[in-house]
């Protein structure tokens, strides 16, 4: 069977036809072959929000605007078909607002509720009127507006509880107080300029006690095998003194203290004969006497030795009277 030029033509216009129409679509964001789902939402104003605009939930694209009509000739109420191609969960209390960046398209932002039930295909969410740009400002500015009439409430109060204790005592208490502050101040500036000097590189006693300690250990690094001789010598001494039983000696040098002690006290109980002779009156009395008499003798020998020694040719025996007592008294004395 022959086709015809006029069926081919014909056939060829449809197609083209019906990929006009699907491009189209495409490019209004209308997908004819998705099963996306649709929802509604009703504002009083769109702000400028056209087909194909997003719609995000926390920043991401879930759908497009598919259609948006007034419902009546009074345009009162704008009807905005929602198409949400993600397969996602919106609970029947979300909200849809409409955003409107500072550069850029309007959007539908769907803000999501914490309700357990679920919004189904052809349901209505709730909207929110479009904010404007003033709006926006005036939204973000009003909480800090508030906070600022809150700290010069404060503020006011202070300072009225602070005029009411400035009173004449008060006020020449808090001049006398400025006063010793700045009393203060110049003398912490004055300390401040010593301790500069103290700090000065080249005049400064701290830079002097640094170049002094320096020095010492300068002269500590020339003279470290000295050091280290003198420390080595140290330690075989020490090493001596415990191998030559240093304890031992000890010990006996206590033993040999104790029996000195038992021989001193000893002496002074008077027992033993160096007790006696040490703590007996009558035997030093004796011996007083006997040295006494040997004094005697020896000074009568030397003034009569005559009487002792005969030896004479012409002369005659010594027949004077012998001594009583020594001639001096101090050589017996103690």
């Amino acid at each position: 069977m022959k086709i015809s030029n006029e069926t081919k033509v014909g056939a060829l216009a449809a197609v083209a036809i019906t990929l006009l129409i699907l491009g189209f679509n495409f490019l209004k964001g209308r997908n004819l072959f998705s099963n996306a789902h649709r929802i509604y939402a009703k504002y009083a104003n769109v702000s400028g929000l056209g087909t194909s605009n997003p719609v995000m939930i926390n920043g991401l694209q879930v759908g497009t605007v598919y259609d948006i009509k007034p419902l009546d000739k009074n345009v009162d109420t704008i009807l905005v078909t929602l198409n949400l191609t993600r397969d996602i969960n919106i609970p029947d209390n979300s909200v849809a607002a409409i955003a409107t960046p500072l550069l850029g398209t309007p959007e539908v932002d769907l803000r999501i509720g914490n309700s357990t039930r679920l919004i189904q295909v052809g349901d209505t969410i709730q909207s929110q009127a479009a904010l404007g740009l003033m709006d926006n400002a005036l939204k973000t500015v009003d909480p800090v507006l508030t906070q600022v009439g809150l700290v010069l409430h404060s503020v006011d109060s202070v300072l009225n509880k602070f005029s009411d204790i400035l009173d004449p005592r008060t006020k020449g208490n808090l001049r006398d107080m400025i006063a010793s502050f700045s009393k203060d101040a110049s003398a912490l500036t004055v300390t401040l300029n010593r301790v500069n000097g103290l700090l000065d590189k080249e005049n400064g006693s701290l830079s002097k006690t640094m170049d002094n300690l320096d020095s010492f250990t300068g002269n500590l690094a020339k003279n470290n095998d000295a050091l280290t001789g003198t420390l080595q010598n140290l330690k075989k001494t020490t090493d001596q003194l415990a191998d030559g039983n240093l304890g031992k000696t000890l010990e006996q040098l206590k033993t040999s203290t104790a029996q000195l002690q038992d021989i001193l006290t000893k002496v002074n109980n008077g027992s033993g004969s160096v007790g006696a002779l040490l703590n007996d009156k009558t035997l030093y009395n004796k011996l007083n006497s006997t040295v006494r008499s040997i004094n005697t003798l020896v000074d009568d020998l030397k003034l009569h030795p005559k009487r002792y020694v005969n030896i004479t040719v012409f002369g005659k025996k010594d027949r004077s009277t012998p001594l009583k007592a020594p001639l001096s008294e101090d050589s017996t004395q103690h």
